[in-house]
């Protein structure tokens, strides 16, 4: 049982995922438009439809998600990049914000903390230096509250 103040989650193969309140607005007024959407076509939306959908409801075939998505990039000044390249800077931007290895790998639906190490390892060279620093202001804490060695 879930407690009513844990983050939103998505299931996917398997998996919980927490979803921003952000994202969970916008999923819900994305859920309305594409309910108006659908009975403008006299059908109902399920509990199980799809965040991305036709006309109709039906699943979008991967290749159209892609084209569209390129359609959309030609109109802005964003650099061209790929669908999934979406994914690696999601994780990208958890690993360099500090988000523990686990979780990050967690959400991205790794089977182990490894590959997403070895996949993301770029995000973690400045990591070692923020490692040394706060072995550093620890060390600085403990010599600080040590009581002072007695002299001869």
């Amino acid at each position: 049982m879930s407690s009513p103040l844990a983050p939103p989650s998505l299931r996917f193969s398997g998996r919980s995922v927490a979803l921003s309140s952000t994202v969970v607005e916008e999923l819900r007024q994305h859920k309305l438009r594409q309910a108006e959407e659908l009975l403008r076509f006299g059908a109902r939306q399920g509990n199980d439809g799809f965040v991305v959908a036709q006309f109709n409801g039906s699943p979008v075939q991967p290749n159209s998600l892609t084209h569209e998505w390129y359609r959309l990039l030609a109109k802005t000044a964003l650099p061209r990049i790929r669908f999934h390249d979406l994914r690696h800077g999601h994780a990208t931007h958890l690993l360099a914000s500090g988000v523990h290895p686990k979780i990050a790998s967690e959400r991205l639906g790794h089977s182990k903390v490894g590959i997403t190490l070895d996949l993301y390892s770029h995000v973690l060279p400045g990591m070692q230096a923020d490692a040394a620093k706060q072995v550093d202001e620890a060390l600085r804490l403990a010599m600080q509250k040590r009581p002072p060695e007695k002299i001869g």
